[in-house]
Parts: structure tokens; sequence; C-alpha cells
């Protein structure tokens, strides 16, 4: 269930949509994963293909997907993960819209940590998602069900969120690629907020191609997003992965004395096969300076962005918080703790801190800077346990991406051996998408995680 793969399926008359859609809905009937909380009538869908103008006018002719349930659709009320919460929205997401228009089919909503706070996958009502190798294990969230959605071959790729890391740690675990667009590239208009000013739609799909091509008909500027940014384009038109230097990409990684794998060897030994392959494709790596990386991380919940998540959902909080997921009620009850003169001395703090990250990437001459994905990976058990603890330790390599603008590209590198995947996330500067991108596919055609 590949996008590129679909798309000739169906150009050489192999497989047709109707064929595609009635495979689907049989997976989700008979698969059990806790990956939807809603999902459209077949006959609905159905009418959708019957409506489809020619393959040559749909660039994602046909082509299945499901969103989160923080984005969306007017055909399905959007809950946040959060039961009393839910709406009916009278239009699609922005996001959403163009890639109908592009003739993709919506299948359904998506399950999720509640209020997409978490990277865990089990802070939600609907039950925790499965991971697709091994069900005692966390599937990663906030966006787990968009992410298990595609490693099950229900859709042929999906939305999710990421604000922190939810559309690169459940990637990670289920052994996909999970794109993390520039902010302000993709609209968040009618996307439900976590923080706002840092949220990101995110794409998962089996490859990086797959996942470029999604980004490159999603993106786009829109003034009813007032962090959409007119000045980063997603223009690839005579630009391939041939044709972009990659071979003369320069990748950083992370200082030994900074690396931080909680105590799990495997993981280490994980990342250390994985950058084994990318120095096999792009010769011997830089290693640079990970402080300012983890020093931004501990902003994000140690800092007033937590007062940005409750900003989001205060009325909800104040009015029904016994319907709010224990965990993510005392995250969010945080938020009150900041006042506007710490607000103001973190902005300050953050802009010092993107310099030095700007300056990493250039006294030190890289063009990626590649790290884990996560440091480790736990049970469910495990999560339930240390709920906050544990969550923030998989943010490690995750929580300051967002907060210094860069673009991320989570790629599948391996796998643990009760069978959670492992992976590289690759960081690029603001705009370098297509870079991280390009750079995630050759290292997946060379390792043959993912096929391009």
């Amino acid at each position: 269930m590949q996008v590129h793969d679909l798309l000739t399926q169906y150009q050489t008359g192999e497989k047709t949509p109707e064929e595609t859609v009635e495979q689907i809905y049989d997976r989700i009937k008979t698969d059990e994963t806790n990956a939807w909380i809603s999902v459209r009538e077949k006959d609905a869908v159905l009418a959708d293909v019957d409506a489809l103008e020619t393959p040559a006018e749909n660039p994602l002719h046909g082509i299945p997907f499901a969103v989160k349930d923080n984005i969306d659709f007017a055909g399905l009320p959007t809950t946040a993960g959060c039961p009393a919460y839910a709406y009916e929205p009278y239009e699609d997401a922005t996001v959403v819209s163009k890639l109908i228009e592009a003739g993709a089919l919506l299948i359904g909503k998506t399950n999720m940590d509640q209020f997409a706070t978490g990277l865990v996958g089990t802070r939600t009502p609907h039950g925790a998602c499965r991971n697709v190798h091994n069900e005692s294990y966390i599937s990663g969230g906030s966006s787990s069900g968009s992410a298990v959605a595609v490693a099950r071959g229900h859709v042929a790729f999906s939305l999710g969120t990421d604000t922190a890391g939810s559309g690169r740690v459940p990637a990670a675990f289920n052994g996909l690629v999970g794109l993390k667009p520039s902010r302000g590239l993709l609209s968040t208009d009618g996307v439900v907020p976590a923080c706002k000013s840092l949220d990101c739609v995110s794409v998962f799909t089996h490859t990086c191609k797959d996942a470029l091509l999604v980004e490159e008909i999603a993106a786009g500027y829109d003034s009813a997003d007032p962090y959409s940014r007119p000045e980063l384009s997603l223009n690839t038109e005579g630009e391939t992965s041939e044709s972009l230097d990659v071979e003369s990409v320069t990748v950083g990684v992370p200082n030994v004395a900074s690396l931080e794998f909680f105590g799990d060897q495997e993981a280490e030994n994980l990342y250390q096969d994985a950058i084994a392959d990318v120095k096999a494709v792009f010769g011997e790596v830089v290693t640079v300076d990970f402080e300012v990386f983890t020093e931004t991380a501990d902003l994000l919940y140690g800092g007033p962005w937590v007062a940005e998540r409750l900003a989001a959902v205060e009325q909800f909080v104040n009015e029904q918080a016994e319907e709010i997921h224990p965990v993510v009620r005392e995250i969010l009850a945080g938020g009150k703790e900041y006042s506007a003169v710490e607000t103001f001395n973190s902005f300050y703090k953050l802009e010092k801190l993107k310099k030095r990250c700007q300056e990493v990437f250039v006294a030190n001459d890289i063009d990626i800077l590649a790290t884990p994905t996560t440091g480790t990976v736990y049970t469910i058990s495990e999560i339930r346990e240390k709920p906050i603890e544990r969550n923030s330790n998989l943010g490690y390599y995750t929580d300051y991406v967002n907060l210094l603008d860069l673009s991320a590209i989570a790629i599948p590198t391996g796998n643990f051996a009760d069978g959670p995947g492992f992976g590289l996330t690759l960081l690029g500067d603001t705009g370098e998408d297509h870079l991280v991108t390009t750079v995630g596919e050759k290292i997946c055609a060379a390792t043959g995680e993912t096929s391009s």
C-alpha cells in the first residue's frame, strides 16, 4: 500500500481504486489495531471514486489516506482524542482539501494521544494503538493511529501533527518514514492546536519519495493560517533526487558525551549500525557539540510553551477537566505557572539558542545532522509505571526541532530484537525539506529498509 506503487498499478490496469477501497475496508474490519476513531461509510468513499477526474488531472488519483483526529474533515467529527470535546467541522482543513482535490480518498480519522500531548500512543480513551511489530510495546504518539494505519496497510499515507516529535516517534517504532515539514510550509488552518506557534502537519509513508509527493501537493501559503510563511515554498519543478547534489552532503552527528540511550545498549548498537550505513553512503561524518539542542529541548515542557498548550483548550479545561486524560490534565495544569515575564525571558533565550544552532551547522560545515529518532523504546506497562518521565525520555532527540525551526525526516534503519522499529532522524535548516528527504531516500535505498 504505497503511493507510487498504487499509481503505477492504476495506470497499467493491474488494479483499480474500487478494488483498493474494498481491500481497505476488509482489512479495517478484521484488523484489531485501535488505530481508528471514525471511519467513513464505504459507499461514500466509492462515490468519491466515481467522481474522480482523469488520472492526469489527479496526481493522487485514487490514493487512500487517513488524518489524525485533530485535523478537520467536514464529513466526520473532530475530537482531538477526547469525545467530550467533539465538534462537527463545517469545512475541511486546508491540507485535507488540497489532497482531496488532487484525487486522494479520505478513509477516516485516527486515534491519538489526547490533545496531541504525548509521544506514547496510550493517552487515549479509545485504547492504546498497537505497535505493528509487537503489541506489548507502545506505538509512539501522539500521531499513533496515523502511523499504525499506514504500517498495517490500511492506507497508503496519512497526516499527523508534529509539535514535539509526534510525527517522528511513531514512524520510528512502526518502521515508517515520518516527514516533519518546515514550520509554516503546510497550513495548520483547520487543525486543533497543541502549541499553535510550533505546530506542523506531518506525513507518514513507507518511502521518502511518497512523503515528498504528498508534501508537494499539501504545501503552500494559506492566508487563513497566521503562521503560514509565504517566503517558504517546496518548488521542486525540474529538481529530482538525482539532480540534487547529495553526493557532496556532509553529515554531522552528536558528540559521544551528548548521546543518550537511557541504559539501552541495544538502541546504542542500532544507532552505531545506522551511522555506519550513513558513512557508507556519504563518507565520514562530523562530530558536533550537541549542547544547544538539548538545552533547547528543555524549554518545551520546562518553559512557557506548556502555557501555550493550555491556551489552546483553556475553556474546555476550565469547564470539563474531568473529561481529560489524567496525565494530559496534569501537563496542561502546569501551564498556569508561567508569568508574562518568564515567557518573554524564554523567548529571548530561544533566539540566542537559534543563533547557536546556526553556528553549529556553519562552523562545522555540515548540511545535515543525523541523530537517533529515540534513544530507547518502552512497553505499554513501562509507560504506565512512569508516564511523564519516560515520555520525556522519548523526546530527547525531538523536542527541540520546531523550537529551532528545523526541517526533519525520520527514516527506518533497523529493529529491536523484540520487534519495534529503530530509526534515524535527519535534520536540516528551514526550507531544506527536499534535501533531508532526498538524503533519507539515499540511506534507505542503501540499507534496503524502504523502497524508493
